[in-house]
């Protein structure tokens, strides 16, 4: 994914005051390893190829495209979706701030998805060619490309878990918990966070209707685990939703 202004009362991004460089930019720890030494940074920064605006709805690459940059988002949030075997589209993921864009590319040289903006938002360019040939300078940035080359492998696999065996109401909770945990790593509120997905799209991200989306929060509310109002979703009682999450803890039914 990721997603990313959450509610106003939480810190956000002042777009206006942020610098071009990435040692400058609020989201560097999570795009960067730690570690790195200045003159690491600036040879980085040096191969950005710029910023790229992208607004609400617009695609940043479509499938079939070839492959010459990733992505990095500064702010803002996208979704990924391709094409399935029966010719349907099918969500693929959420990107928020911090997390990159494109890596479907690398092997075949051509992207397999779409990349959408749900929002406003803004990406560094990154020349792939001219970042192989950093990695044999700096091996910590190669290192650190690797884990999150391992990281999208792991969701791929997690994606294909939720698709699978898992009922409906541990998929939704699992998406949630995992919202939480990655606005959480970006100094938002785990807790309180506004979905900038539809829920259509969250309902085909997780193989489930948008009856079944609408279902699932009217039934964690009655629950008392969460509150709802339009988009904003308060997690009221995390544990429990993480033991659904886990598998630990089945939702009862409503009386």
């Amino acid at each position: 994914m990721n997603a990313s202004s959450p509610m106003a009362s939480n810190p956000t991004l002042n777009i206006s005051a942020l610098k071009k460089s990435c040692s400058a930019c609020s989201m560097h720890q999570l795009c960067l390893p730690m570690g790195l030494d200045e003159g690491d940074i600036n040879r980085l920064d040096q191969i950005i190829g710029g910023r790229r605006r992208v607004s609400g709805n617009d695609k940043l690459y479509r499938a079939g495209e070839p492959f010459r940059n990733l992505y990095a988002v500064r702010y803002g949030h996208f979704k990924t979706s391709q094409i399935n075997a029966v010719g349907s589209i099918q969500i693929t993921g959420f990107q928020m701030a911090g997390e990159l864009l494109g890596m479907d590319a690398i092997s075949g040289g051509i992207h397999h998805c779409d990349a959408i903006a749900l929002e406003d938002s803004e990406v560094c360019e990154i020349p792939f060619a001219r970042l192989e040939d950093l990695f044999a300078h700096v091996p910590a940035l190669l290192r650190h490309f690797h884990r999150i080359m391992s990281q999208e492998i792991t969701r791929e696999q997690n994606v294909m878990l939720l698709l699978g065996n898992m009922r409906a109401e541990q998929r939704f909770a699992i998406f949630l918990a995992n919202l939480s945990a990655r606005y959480a790593v970006r100094g938002y509120s785990p807790n309180s966070f506004h979905l900038r997905m539809s829920r259509e799209d969250i309902g085909n991200y997780l193989g489930l209707t948008i009856e079944s989306i609408s279902r699932l929060l009217s039934r964690f509310k009655k629950q008392g685990w969460i509150q709802v109002d339009k988009r904003e979703v308060t997690l009221l009682d995390p544990a429990r939703l993480k033991a659904l999450a886990s598998g630990e803890q089945a939702c009862k039914p409503i009386q």
